[in-house]
């Protein structure tokens, strides 16, 4: 076997390390160590900057969004009325056509404010504005009716025996219930 002969150049993996090579060796492993730490740092830093960024615009996006929420609700709030009254300025110009006729009979003007009427209620149902008007011996009903008072009937107690004022609903909400008076207990 032939043995490679001793090049000065590359150190004898057999021989024993100085503490000097020790130390310069140790050095070196740390320098490289804080090398990687500070790229780690930078790259966290750069993420960390890029997070913030992304966290500022989302941030803005939601105070914008509710911004617009908040100006499209004062706008419905304000003109929500516009399309009722929209609809109510025909009744008006029909009492107003009405009431400019001098000379008008008991029959015309009967039949004017039937039709004024008419139109005024088309409206209201146009708005989801409903009656209430309970039939005679309809069952009371506290959450839409008001009760006036209560007088001996020949039907069942706590039923309806006369409307007074009609009432109404609003998209199921009362506005205004039905006053009526209600049949005694027997």
């Amino acid at each position: 076997m032939s043995q490679t002969p001793f090049q000065p150049d590359q150190p004898d993996p057999n021989a024993p390390v100085s503490p000097e090579e020790n130390l310069a060796a140790e050095a070196a492993n740390e320098a490289d160590a804080l090398t990687q730490m500070t790229q780690e740092i930078s790259t966290l830093k750069a993420q960390n900057a890029d997070l913030a960024d992304q966290f500022l615009r989302a941030k803005a996006e939601a105070e914008n969004a509710r911004r617009r929420a908040e100006e499209e609700i004062a706008k419905a709030r304000k003109f929500a009325v516009e399309s009722f009254a929209d609809s109510l300025l025909a009744v008006a110009d029909s009492l107003e056509a009405g009431l400019a006729i001098a000379d008008a009979n008991r029959d015309q003007l009967r039949e004017g404010t039937e039709a004024t009427l008419k139109q005024l209620k088309s409206a209201l149902e146009r708005h989801k504005v409903l009656e209430i008007n309970p039939a005679t011996a309809a069952k009371f009903d506290p959450h839409q009716h008001q009760a006036i008072s209560m007088v001996p009937a020949e039907q069942e107690a706590n039923t309806v025996v006369t409307v007074l004022q009609k009432g109404y609903l609003i998209a199921d909400r009362v506005l205004r219930p039905a006053l009526v008076t209600v049949a005694a207990p027997k």
